[in-house]
């Protein structure tokens, strides 16, 4: 794949996710792809599969309140891209979380995603306030 095809299928699989379209999601994907979330985070683990990201979107989702999704820049690499991009949460009180995702490419799809967040501490606060109102 080439630099813009790399960079177009980032941006072509958060409009998918974005709009829930999981069978789309599902067909940018190998067979053995993984999203690996560190464990400092509320959603830590491993995710595997084809529907790894429609999972993974549900339980974050579940757990927090987010208003946006914010993409700044995807730098394309040789066989990677990395996202810079932001969270923007539905309590206004509550700090944006930044952090990139490093997508890893293998024959045309994507093969792992690795997310790096700054600082864990706005996801674990929005996971918290979520909580706190149920």
């Amino acid at each position: 794949m080439t630099p813009e095809q790399i960079q177009q299928f980032v941006v072509d699989l958060y409009a998918a996710t974005g709009v829930g379209d999981w069978d789309k999601a599902a067909s940018m994907l190998t067979d053995d792809f993984f999203v690996t979330e560190a464990d400092s985070l509320p959603m830590k683990g491993v995710y595997r599969g084809k529907h790894a990201l429609r999972d993974l979107y549900t339980k974050v989702m579940g757990m927090m309140d987010v208003a946006g999704l914010d993409v700044v820049e995807t730098c394309p690499g040789k066989d990677h891209a990395v996202t810079i991009l932001s969270f923007r949460f539905a309590d206004p009180s509550l700090a944006p979380a930044h952090l990139c995702e490093l997508f890893r490419f293998r024959d045309g799809k994507v093969c792992e995603i690795r997310p790096y967040y700054f600082d864990p501490a706005p996801i674990v606060a929005a996971c918290e306030a979520k909580a706190a109102l149920a």
